[in-house]
């Protein structure tokens, strides 16, 4: 058995089944949920009613009492169904479904049979509105047609002559039940569509948040355990106060910064300077005994491309202060590209971890891709490339895929 929303929801078609799955407990959308299907079922309901009026021209018809009595009961499920088919009739699958409208059809057809009415036919019309609300559109027009034909054909074959009347009525309520279960249809998926909007906007920002926090902390982080390391050795060697007391100096200018980079953070309006990153990455990398080969000037990078090669810098070098064991780590950039290798083992980096994962994240932001692993001669490369501009003074040649580290 095939599950009716099979077919993508945003891709309509007349071949297409209603997906109604707004109906069937969303988080958070119980209420309006119930608030649908309230309408629906009082829209059938009120509609129904006019079925009391066709029950009381049977009984007081000239057909014999059993057919009468049957008759009659038969409107009366008839009149239950209208109100319970479009309750349950959306949660359930298409031969489900199928069954349903059949049900309808049998139990809204029966008395004009019965009683050789053709007019009693245009009950049929909350058949016909069920049969829009769950079967695809090309299906249910074919029977609304075939239901009308047969009125028409029936009416003059029966008694000479066409109650137009009863036809208009027929067509008239249909299309009115139809747009009403339409209206509802279209206002449960826009609800349905603001819900998921408003989700995914919570789990961008939760995202976003946590990239900040890891590339923020995890770099003030590694730099102050590295100097709180150097000062440890520094005063058990030398037992020298003053420059132990420098080291300690710059531990605190680094842990307010690292406060200060974490209330913008949560804030949202931290900026990165790609300079600023490769002077602490300078600062960084001394304080670990690695040798720093950093370019001289930024110039060349194109101004939206600054931020994210910031991050790049930023990343790579407390990776390389992390897992690496590099003598020297050297950083490259153009207008359109940064790479960062160092000359280690390269042991621990090679499987995309959180903070290279959230680097290839910002740069799919911005149209740019993220390369890393084993450098050519041993250690490792991360290579970042923005968006190649189609033409101007911009567009720049990257480097050879694998360039010897200096």
């Amino acid at each position: 058995m095939t599950d009716v929303s099979a077919h993508d929801p945003e891709e309509f078609s007349v071949g297409q089944w209603p997906d109604w799955s707004f109906w069937k407990g969303r988080p958070g959308g119980s209420r309006a949920r119930g608030r649908g299907r309230v309408a629906v079922a009082t829209a059938m309901t009120l509609a129904s009613l006019t079925l009391i009026a066709r029950a009381e021209d049977i009984a007081h018809g000239t057909g014999s009492p059993l057919l009468t009595s049957l008759a009659i009961g038969l409107v009366a499920c008839y009149g239950i169904g209208c109100m319970l088919a479009p309750w349950y009739g959306p949660a359930a699958l298409r031969r489900g479904r199928i069954i349903i409208v059949a049900v309808m059809f049998l139990l809204g057809a029966a008395p004009a049979v019965l009683l050789a009415s053709p007019s009693c036919l245009t009950d049929l019309t909350f058949a016909l509105s069920v049969g829009f609300m769950l079967l695809p559109l090309r299906h249910a027009l074919l029977l609304g047609l075939v239901t009308v034909l047969g009125q028409i054909v029936w009416m003059r074959i029966a008694q000479g002559e066409v109650a137009w009347v009863q036809v208009a009525i027929l067509v008239g309520v249909t299309a009115a039940l139809g747009t009403v279960f339409a209206l509802n249809f279209t206002i449960g998926h826009l609800r349905a569509a603001r819900e998921e909007v408003r989700r995914l906007a919570v789990n961008e920002e939760r995202g976003r948040v946590a990239r900040d926090m890891h590339d923020v902390l995890g770099h003030s982080l590694s730099t102050m355990t590295v100097k709180l390391g150097l000062t440890r050795r520094i005063l058990e060697s030398s037992g020298d106060v003053t420059l132990a007391v420098g080291q300690v100096t710059e531990l605190e200018s680094m842990a307010r910064q690292a406060l200060s980079d974490v209330r913008a953070t949560i804030s949202g309006y931290r900026t990165l300077s790609l300079d600023s990153e490769l002077a602490g990455a300078r600062m960084a990398l001394h304080a670990a005994g690695v040798r720093a080969d950093l370019p001289a000037a930024t110039g060349s990078v194109r101004a939206e491309l600054r931020e994210v090669f910031g991050y790049v810098v930023r990343e790579s070098v407390t990776n390389v202060l992390r897992h690496s064991d590099a003598e020297v780590c050297t950083v490259r950039v153009g207008p359109g590209w940064a790479e960062v290798t160092d000359n280690g083992s390269g042991i621990g980096v090679e499987s995309a971890g959180n903070g290279l994962t959230g680097l290839a994240e910002r740069l799919a932001a911005v149209s740019g891709t993220l390369e890393h692993g084993p450098a050519v001669g041993g250690g490792f490369r991360v290579f970042a490339r923005g968006p190649v501009p189609t033409s101007g003074p911009d567009r720049d040649l990257t480097p050879s895929p694998e360039p010897e580290p200096t």
